[in-house]
Protein backbone atom coordinates (compact mmCIF):
# COMPACT_ATOMS: atom_id res chain seq x y z
CA UNK A 1 0.00 0.00 0.00
CA UNK A 2 1.33 3.45 -0.91
CA UNK A 3 1.30 6.17 1.70
CA UNK A 4 -2.26 7.32 2.22
CA UNK A 5 -1.65 10.21 4.62
CA UNK A 6 -1.16 13.51 2.82
CA UNK A 7 -0.11 16.86 4.23
CA UNK A 8 -3.36 17.12 6.19
CA UNK A 9 -4.67 13.67 7.03
CA UNK A 10 -6.27 11.18 4.65
CA UNK A 11 -8.41 12.64 1.86
CA UNK A 12 -10.20 11.46 -1.24
CA UNK A 13 -13.57 11.05 -2.87
CA UNK A 14 -15.86 9.73 -0.16
CA UNK A 15 -17.10 6.17 -0.68
CA UNK A 16 -14.60 5.61 -3.50
CA UNK A 17 -11.16 6.53 -2.17
CA UNK A 18 -12.21 7.06 1.43
CA UNK A 19 -14.54 4.19 2.26
CA UNK A 20 -16.32 3.13 5.43
CA UNK A 21 -14.03 0.09 5.60
CA UNK A 22 -10.92 2.27 5.42
CA UNK A 23 -12.33 4.62 8.05
CA UNK A 24 -12.90 1.72 10.46
CA UNK A 25 -9.38 0.36 9.85
CA UNK A 26 -7.80 3.79 10.30
CA UNK A 27 -9.65 4.34 13.57
CA UNK A 28 -8.58 0.94 14.94
CA UNK A 29 -4.97 1.45 13.88
CA UNK A 30 -4.88 4.95 15.38
CA UNK A 31 -6.27 3.63 18.67
CA UNK A 32 -3.55 0.97 18.81
CA UNK A 33 -0.67 3.26 17.83
CA UNK A 34 -1.56 6.14 20.11
CA UNK A 35 -2.11 3.70 22.96
CA UNK A 36 1.30 2.10 22.55
CA UNK A 37 3.22 5.40 22.35
CA UNK A 38 1.78 6.39 25.70
CA UNK A 39 -0.91 8.85 24.66
CA UNK A 40 -3.49 6.98 26.72
CA UNK A 41 -3.58 6.94 30.48
CA UNK A 42 -4.05 3.75 32.51
CA UNK A 43 -7.83 4.09 32.43
CA UNK A 44 -9.91 3.37 29.36
CA UNK A 45 -8.81 5.71 26.53
CA UNK A 46 -11.17 8.42 25.28
CA UNK A 47 -11.58 10.17 21.93
CA UNK A 48 -13.59 13.06 20.52
CA UNK A 49 -14.99 12.79 16.99
CA UNK A 50 -16.26 15.77 14.98
CA UNK A 51 -17.20 16.44 11.37
CA UNK A 52 -18.20 19.16 8.94
CA UNK A 53 -21.74 19.09 7.47
CA UNK A 54 -21.06 17.25 4.20
CA UNK A 55 -23.34 14.27 3.64
CA UNK A 56 -20.58 11.67 3.55
CA UNK A 57 -19.44 12.77 6.98
CA UNK A 58 -22.45 11.00 8.44
CA UNK A 59 -21.42 7.49 7.40
CA UNK A 60 -17.71 8.19 7.91
CA UNK A 61 -18.43 9.42 11.43
CA UNK A 62 -20.33 6.20 12.12
CA UNK A 63 -17.43 4.14 10.78
CA UNK A 64 -14.76 6.00 12.78
CA UNK A 65 -16.81 5.81 15.97
CA UNK A 66 -17.40 2.10 15.43
CA UNK A 67 -13.71 1.46 14.85
CA UNK A 68 -12.65 3.33 17.98
CA UNK A 69 -15.27 1.71 20.21
CA UNK A 70 -14.41 -1.75 18.88
CA UNK A 71 -10.80 -1.08 19.93
CA UNK A 72 -11.88 -0.25 23.47
CA UNK A 73 -12.00 3.55 23.18
CA UNK A 74 -14.78 5.61 24.77
CA UNK A 75 -16.04 8.16 22.24
CA UNK A 76 -17.44 11.66 22.71
CA UNK A 77 -19.33 12.43 19.51
CA UNK A 78 -19.32 16.21 18.96
CA UNK A 79 -21.36 16.45 15.76
CA UNK A 80 -20.71 19.38 13.41
CA UNK A 81 -17.81 21.42 14.80
CA UNK A 82 -14.96 23.32 13.06
CA UNK A 83 -11.59 21.60 12.90
CA UNK A 84 -10.05 24.04 15.43
CA UNK A 85 -13.05 23.36 17.66
CA UNK A 86 -12.30 19.65 17.56
CA UNK A 87 -8.69 20.41 18.47
CA UNK A 88 -9.72 22.67 21.35
CA UNK A 89 -12.26 20.17 22.69
CA UNK A 90 -9.74 17.33 22.51
CA UNK A 91 -7.73 19.30 25.04
CA UNK A 92 -10.68 20.74 26.98
CA UNK A 93 -12.26 17.31 27.51
CA UNK A 94 -8.85 15.76 28.35
CA UNK A 95 -9.36 13.22 25.58
CA UNK A 96 -6.50 10.99 24.54
CA UNK A 97 -7.09 11.63 20.85
CA UNK A 98 -9.34 13.53 18.48
CA UNK A 99 -10.68 12.82 15.01
CA UNK A 100 -11.93 15.43 12.54
CA UNK A 101 -13.85 14.28 9.48
CA UNK A 102 -13.57 16.97 6.82
CA UNK A 103 -12.04 17.82 3.48
CA UNK A 104 -11.72 21.49 4.42
CA UNK A 105 -12.13 23.72 1.35
CA UNK A 106 -12.47 20.79 -1.08
CA UNK A 107 -15.68 20.21 -3.03
CA UNK A 108 -18.56 18.31 -1.42
CA UNK A 109 -17.83 14.82 -2.91
CA UNK A 110 -14.45 14.75 -1.14
CA UNK A 111 -13.92 14.03 2.52
CA UNK A 112 -11.04 13.39 4.86
CA UNK A 113 -10.00 12.03 8.24
CA UNK A 114 -7.55 13.90 10.43
CA UNK A 115 -6.23 12.53 13.74
CA UNK A 116 -5.20 14.67 16.69
CA UNK A 117 -3.04 13.67 19.61
CA UNK A 118 -3.65 14.50 23.26
CA UNK A 119 -3.86 18.26 23.68
CA UNK A 120 -5.35 18.73 20.21
CA UNK A 121 -1.99 18.52 18.43
CA UNK A 122 -1.58 17.28 14.88
CA UNK A 123 0.25 13.98 14.51
CA UNK A 124 3.79 14.04 13.23
CA UNK A 125 4.87 12.05 10.18
CA UNK A 126 6.29 9.20 12.26
CA UNK A 127 2.98 8.51 14.00
CA UNK A 128 1.10 8.63 10.70
CA UNK A 129 3.49 6.07 9.23
CA UNK A 130 2.96 3.84 12.26
CA UNK A 131 -0.81 4.05 11.81
CA UNK A 132 -0.52 3.08 8.15
CA UNK A 133 1.72 0.16 9.06
CA UNK A 134 -0.93 -1.16 11.46
CA UNK A 135 -3.81 -1.11 8.98
CA UNK A 136 -5.63 -4.44 8.67
CA UNK A 137 -3.23 -6.20 11.04
CA UNK A 138 -4.60 -9.02 13.23
CA UNK A 139 -5.48 -7.86 16.76
CA UNK A 140 -7.12 -9.08 19.93
CA UNK A 141 -10.60 -7.63 20.06
CA UNK A 142 -12.02 -6.66 23.45
CA UNK A 143 -15.37 -8.16 24.40
CA UNK A 144 -18.02 -7.56 27.03
CA UNK A 145 -17.21 -4.61 29.23
CA UNK A 146 -13.95 -4.11 27.33
CA UNK A 147 -15.55 -2.44 24.31
CA UNK A 148 -15.75 1.31 24.17
CA UNK A 149 -18.87 3.31 24.95
CA UNK A 150 -20.32 6.05 22.74
CA UNK A 151 -22.01 9.26 23.85
CA UNK A 152 -22.96 12.64 22.40
CA UNK A 153 -21.25 15.71 23.85
CA UNK A 154 -23.98 18.32 23.43
CA UNK A 155 -22.09 21.02 25.33
CA UNK A 156 -19.08 20.96 23.01
CA UNK A 157 -20.11 23.80 20.70
CA UNK A 158 -21.03 26.04 23.64
CA UNK A 159 -17.67 25.39 25.33
CA UNK A 160 -15.81 26.24 22.13
CA UNK A 161 -17.83 29.45 21.65
CA UNK A 162 -17.08 30.46 25.24
CA UNK A 163 -13.37 29.88 24.62
CA UNK A 164 -13.32 32.04 21.49
CA UNK A 165 -15.20 34.85 23.20
CA UNK A 166 -12.77 34.75 26.13
CA UNK A 167 -9.77 35.31 23.84
CA UNK A 168 -11.10 38.62 22.53
CA UNK A 169 -9.47 41.58 24.31
CA UNK A 170 -12.50 43.89 23.95
CA UNK A 171 -16.19 43.97 23.01
CA UNK A 172 -17.10 44.50 19.38
CA UNK A 173 -20.05 46.81 20.09
CA UNK A 174 -20.93 49.06 17.18
CA UNK A 175 -19.27 46.85 14.57
CA UNK A 176 -21.29 45.42 11.68
CA UNK A 177 -19.85 42.31 10.06
CA UNK A 178 -20.92 39.92 7.33
CA UNK A 179 -19.98 36.27 7.86
CA UNK A 180 -19.80 33.83 4.95
CA UNK A 181 -19.93 30.46 6.68
CA UNK A 182 -19.39 28.43 3.47
CA UNK A 183 -22.41 26.29 4.41
CA UNK A 184 -19.83 24.56 6.56
CA UNK A 185 -18.81 23.80 10.10
CA UNK A 186 -18.84 27.41 11.34
CA UNK A 187 -22.50 28.08 10.54
CA UNK A 188 -23.40 28.12 14.25
CA UNK A 189 -20.12 28.99 15.93
CA UNK A 190 -19.19 32.02 13.82
CA UNK A 191 -22.39 34.03 14.30
CA UNK A 192 -22.68 33.00 17.96
CA UNK A 193 -19.22 34.31 18.82
CA UNK A 194 -19.64 37.68 17.12
CA UNK A 195 -23.13 38.18 18.58
CA UNK A 196 -21.85 37.33 22.06
CA UNK A 197 -19.16 40.01 21.62
CA UNK A 198 -21.77 42.62 20.71
CA UNK A 199 -21.33 42.92 16.96
CA UNK A 200 -24.22 43.25 14.53
CA UNK A 201 -24.00 40.09 12.43
CA UNK A 202 -25.26 39.44 8.92
CA UNK A 203 -24.79 35.85 7.73
CA UNK A 204 -24.67 34.42 4.25
CA UNK A 205 -24.23 30.78 3.21
CA UNK A 206 -25.05 29.60 6.73
CA UNK A 207 -27.65 26.97 5.85
CA UNK A 208 -25.80 23.68 5.27
CA UNK A 209 -27.79 20.82 3.78
CA UNK A 210 -24.95 18.32 3.46
CA UNK A 211 -24.55 19.01 -0.26
CA UNK A 212 -23.82 22.74 -0.55
CA UNK A 213 -20.62 23.04 1.48
CA UNK A 214 -18.06 25.33 -0.25
CA UNK A 215 -20.34 25.61 -3.30
CA UNK A 216 -19.59 29.05 -4.79
CA UNK A 217 -19.13 30.43 -1.30
CA UNK A 218 -16.67 30.71 1.55
CA UNK A 219 -12.99 31.63 1.43
CA UNK A 220 -12.50 30.28 -2.10
CA UNK A 221 -15.39 32.27 -3.63
CA UNK A 222 -15.56 35.81 -2.25
CA UNK A 223 -17.89 37.52 -4.74
CA UNK A 224 -21.03 37.13 -2.62
CA UNK A 225 -19.26 38.39 0.49
CA UNK A 226 -17.88 41.44 -1.33
CA UNK A 227 -21.35 42.36 -2.56
CA UNK A 228 -22.98 41.78 0.83
CA UNK A 229 -20.49 43.99 2.66
CA UNK A 230 -21.11 46.89 0.28
CA UNK A 231 -24.88 46.38 0.11
CA UNK A 232 -25.23 46.32 3.91
CA UNK A 233 -22.70 49.08 4.56
CA UNK A 234 -20.82 46.69 6.85
CA UNK A 235 -17.49 47.45 8.46
CA UNK A 236 -15.98 44.17 7.26
CA UNK A 237 -16.75 40.70 5.99
CA UNK A 238 -15.15 37.40 6.94
CA UNK A 239 -15.23 34.21 4.88
CA UNK A 240 -14.48 30.78 6.32
CA UNK A 241 -13.84 27.52 4.49
CA UNK A 242 -15.76 24.28 5.02
CA UNK A 243 -14.08 23.30 8.28
CA UNK A 244 -13.39 26.91 9.37
CA UNK A 245 -9.66 26.56 9.91
CA UNK A 246 -9.00 29.52 7.64
CA UNK A 247 -10.39 33.00 7.11
CA UNK A 248 -10.16 35.65 4.42
CA UNK A 249 -11.60 39.14 4.83
CA UNK A 250 -13.25 41.89 2.84
CA UNK A 251 -12.85 45.54 3.86
CA UNK A 252 -15.60 48.15 4.00
CA UNK A 253 -15.10 49.04 0.32
CA UNK A 254 -15.47 45.44 -0.83
CA UNK A 255 -11.75 44.85 -1.43
CA UNK A 256 -10.26 41.47 -0.49
CA UNK A 257 -7.87 41.29 2.47
CA UNK A 258 -5.88 38.08 2.05
CA UNK A 259 -3.95 35.94 4.51
CA UNK A 260 -0.74 37.92 4.15
CA UNK A 261 -2.52 41.17 5.06
CA UNK A 262 -4.36 39.49 7.94
CA UNK A 263 -1.18 37.95 9.35
CA UNK A 264 0.65 41.28 9.07
CA UNK A 265 -2.15 43.12 10.92
CA UNK A 266 -2.32 40.54 13.70
CA UNK A 267 1.47 40.33 14.04
CA UNK A 268 1.74 44.07 14.47
CA UNK A 269 -1.12 44.02 16.99
CA UNK A 270 0.62 41.30 19.00
CA UNK A 271 3.94 43.16 18.80
CA UNK A 272 2.34 46.40 20.00
CA UNK A 273 0.77 44.50 22.92
CA UNK A 274 4.11 42.89 23.80
CA UNK A 275 2.78 39.42 22.96
CA UNK A 276 4.73 38.53 19.81
CA UNK A 277 7.42 36.03 20.84
CA UNK A 278 10.88 37.27 19.85
CA UNK A 279 9.15 39.70 17.45
CA UNK A 280 9.04 36.82 14.96
CA UNK A 281 6.38 35.51 12.58
CA UNK A 282 6.43 32.19 10.69
CA UNK A 283 5.08 32.18 7.12
CA UNK A 284 5.63 30.10 3.98
CA UNK A 285 7.66 30.70 0.85
CA UNK A 286 4.42 31.66 -0.92
CA UNK A 287 3.94 34.74 1.25
CA UNK A 288 4.12 37.86 -0.87
CA UNK A 289 7.41 39.74 -0.83
CA UNK A 290 5.46 42.84 0.15
CA UNK A 291 4.45 41.05 3.38
CA UNK A 292 8.05 40.19 4.20
CA UNK A 293 9.28 43.70 3.45
CA UNK A 294 6.54 45.37 5.50
CA UNK A 295 7.16 43.28 8.61
CA UNK A 296 10.93 43.52 8.38
CA UNK A 297 10.64 47.29 8.02
CA UNK A 298 8.57 47.21 11.23
CA UNK A 299 11.32 45.28 13.03
CA UNK A 300 9.63 41.89 12.85
CA UNK A 301 11.58 38.84 11.69
CA UNK A 302 9.89 36.59 9.14
CA UNK A 303 10.81 32.89 9.02
CA UNK A 304 9.61 31.15 5.85
CA UNK A 305 8.86 27.44 5.53
CA UNK A 306 7.66 25.06 2.84
CA UNK A 307 4.01 25.41 1.85
CA UNK A 308 1.59 23.77 4.28
CA UNK A 309 0.29 24.65 7.73
CA UNK A 310 2.03 21.62 9.23
CA UNK A 311 5.40 23.11 8.30
CA UNK A 312 4.40 26.45 9.79
CA UNK A 313 3.37 24.65 12.98
CA UNK A 314 6.63 22.70 13.11
CA UNK A 315 8.68 25.89 12.85
CA UNK A 316 6.54 27.61 15.47
CA UNK A 317 6.94 24.74 17.92
CA UNK A 318 10.66 24.27 17.35
CA UNK A 319 11.35 27.99 17.78
CA UNK A 320 8.77 28.66 20.47
CA UNK A 321 6.99 31.25 18.31
CA UNK A 322 3.32 32.10 18.77
CA UNK A 323 2.23 33.55 15.43
CA UNK A 324 2.29 32.09 11.93
CA UNK A 325 0.20 31.52 8.86
CA UNK A 326 -0.33 31.20 5.15
CA UNK A 327 -1.47 33.42 2.32
CA UNK A 328 -4.62 31.26 2.10
CA UNK A 329 -5.85 32.68 5.42
CA UNK A 330 -4.73 29.79 7.59
CA UNK A 331 -3.52 31.84 10.58
CA UNK A 332 -2.18 30.11 13.69
CA UNK A 333 -2.40 32.09 16.93
CA UNK A 334 -0.44 29.86 19.25
CA UNK A 335 -1.52 31.62 22.43
CA UNK A 336 -5.08 30.44 21.88
CA UNK A 337 -5.09 27.49 19.47
CA UNK A 338 -3.04 24.51 18.31
CA UNK A 339 -4.05 24.96 14.68
CA UNK A 340 -5.42 27.57 12.31
CA UNK A 341 -8.79 28.92 13.44
CA UNK A 342 -10.86 31.02 11.06
CA UNK A 343 -13.33 32.37 13.62
CA UNK A 344 -10.54 33.19 16.07
CA UNK A 345 -8.70 35.03 13.31
CA UNK A 346 -11.78 37.03 12.35
CA UNK A 347 -12.49 37.98 15.97
CA UNK A 348 -9.00 39.32 16.58
CA UNK A 349 -8.95 41.18 13.28
CA UNK A 350 -12.23 42.83 14.26
CA UNK A 351 -10.83 43.62 17.72
CA UNK A 352 -7.89 45.42 16.11
CA UNK A 353 -10.34 47.54 14.09
CA UNK A 354 -12.21 48.49 17.27
CA UNK A 355 -9.05 49.13 19.28
CA UNK A 356 -7.54 51.46 16.66
CA UNK A 357 -10.91 52.88 15.59
CA UNK A 358 -9.54 52.27 12.12
CA UNK A 359 -11.24 50.88 8.99
CA UNK A 360 -9.97 47.53 7.78
CA UNK A 361 -8.84 49.12 4.51
CA UNK A 362 -6.47 51.38 6.45
CA UNK A 363 -5.14 48.50 8.56
CA UNK A 364 -4.51 46.45 5.41
CA UNK A 365 -2.45 49.27 3.90
CA UNK A 366 0.37 48.30 6.27
CA UNK A 367 1.71 46.21 3.37
CA UNK A 368 1.71 46.69 -0.38
CA UNK A 369 1.18 43.47 -2.26
CA UNK A 370 3.60 43.02 -5.15
CA UNK A 371 2.11 41.69 -8.39
CA UNK A 372 2.44 37.90 -8.39
CA UNK A 373 2.16 35.51 -11.34
CA UNK A 374 1.98 31.73 -10.95
CA UNK A 375 2.29 29.37 -13.91
CA UNK A 376 1.94 25.59 -13.65
CA UNK A 377 4.09 23.69 -16.15
CA UNK A 378 2.76 20.11 -16.51
CA UNK A 379 4.28 17.04 -18.13
CA UNK A 380 7.86 17.65 -17.02
CA UNK A 381 10.48 15.83 -14.98
CA UNK A 382 9.98 17.76 -11.77
CA UNK A 383 12.76 15.84 -9.99
CA UNK A 384 15.37 17.83 -11.97
CA UNK A 385 13.94 21.26 -11.15
CA UNK A 386 16.49 21.81 -8.38
CA UNK A 387 19.51 20.56 -10.30
CA UNK A 388 19.27 21.29 -14.04
CA UNK A 389 22.10 23.76 -14.77
CA UNK A 390 20.33 25.52 -17.64
CA UNK A 391 17.22 26.12 -15.57
CA UNK A 392 19.20 27.22 -12.52
CA UNK A 393 21.13 29.66 -14.68
CA UNK A 394 17.92 31.14 -16.06
CA UNK A 395 16.53 31.53 -12.55
CA UNK A 396 19.73 33.24 -11.39
CA UNK A 397 19.59 35.73 -14.28
CA UNK A 398 15.91 36.48 -13.63
CA UNK A 399 16.54 36.93 -9.92
CA UNK A 400 19.40 39.33 -10.58
CA UNK A 401 17.25 41.29 -12.99
CA UNK A 402 14.43 41.67 -10.46
CA UNK A 403 16.80 42.70 -7.67
CA UNK A 404 15.32 43.60 -4.27
CA UNK A 405 12.03 44.51 -5.94
CA UNK A 406 10.99 40.98 -6.83
CA UNK A 407 11.73 37.29 -6.54
CA UNK A 408 11.48 33.93 -8.30
CA UNK A 409 10.27 30.67 -6.77
CA UNK A 410 10.19 27.26 -8.48
CA UNK A 411 8.26 24.52 -6.66
CA UNK A 412 7.74 20.87 -7.47
CA UNK A 413 4.15 19.68 -7.15
CA UNK A 414 3.75 17.09 -4.43
CA UNK A 415 1.14 15.09 -6.33
CA UNK A 416 1.48 15.81 -10.07
CA UNK A 417 4.28 15.81 -12.68
CA UNK A 418 4.47 19.57 -12.86
CA UNK A 419 6.59 22.49 -11.74
CA UNK A 420 5.10 25.72 -10.41
CA UNK A 421 6.81 28.94 -11.51
CA UNK A 422 6.04 31.91 -9.28
CA UNK A 423 7.37 35.41 -9.97
CA UNK A 424 6.82 38.65 -8.06
CA UNK A 425 7.86 41.99 -9.49
CA UNK A 426 7.16 45.71 -9.29
CA UNK A 427 4.64 45.53 -12.12
CA UNK A 428 2.25 42.88 -13.40
CA UNK A 429 3.79 43.18 -16.86
CA UNK A 430 7.29 42.44 -15.58
CA UNK A 431 6.09 39.54 -13.42
CA UNK A 432 4.21 38.02 -16.37
CA UNK A 433 7.15 38.42 -18.74
CA UNK A 434 9.65 36.79 -16.38
CA UNK A 435 7.24 33.99 -15.40
CA UNK A 436 6.40 33.12 -19.00
CA UNK A 437 10.09 33.09 -19.95
CA UNK A 438 10.99 30.77 -17.06
CA UNK A 439 8.00 28.53 -17.79
CA UNK A 440 9.36 28.16 -21.33
CA UNK A 441 12.78 27.22 -19.98
CA UNK A 442 11.17 24.60 -17.71
CA UNK A 443 9.33 23.07 -20.68
CA UNK A 444 12.50 22.90 -22.77
CA UNK A 445 14.92 21.63 -20.16
CA UNK A 446 12.70 19.28 -18.12
CA UNK A 447 10.56 17.78 -20.90
CA UNK A 448 9.81 14.08 -20.47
Amino acid sequence: MGRIFGTDGVRGVANRDLTAELAVDLAVAAAHVLGEVGAFADQRPTAVVARDPRASGEFLEAAVVAGLASAGVDVHRLGVVPTPGAAYLTSFLAADMGVMISASHNAMPDNGIKFLARGGLKLDDQLEVLIEDRLEEPWDRPTGAGVGRIGDSHAGVAAYVKHLVATCPRPLDGLTVVLDCANGAAYEVGPAVFQELGARVITIHADPDGLNINENCGSTHLDDLQKAVVDHGADAGFAFDGDADRCLAVDETGEVVDGDHILAILALAARDAGRLTDDTVVATVMSNLGFVQALENAGITVIQTAVGDRYVLEAMRSGGFNMGGEQSGHVIMGDYATTGDGVLTAVHLAARMVEDRTPLSTLASVMTRLPQVLINVPGVDKSRADSDPTLLGAVAIATSRLGDGGRVLLRQSGTEPLVRVMVEAQTSEQATEVAEHLAGVVRQTLSL
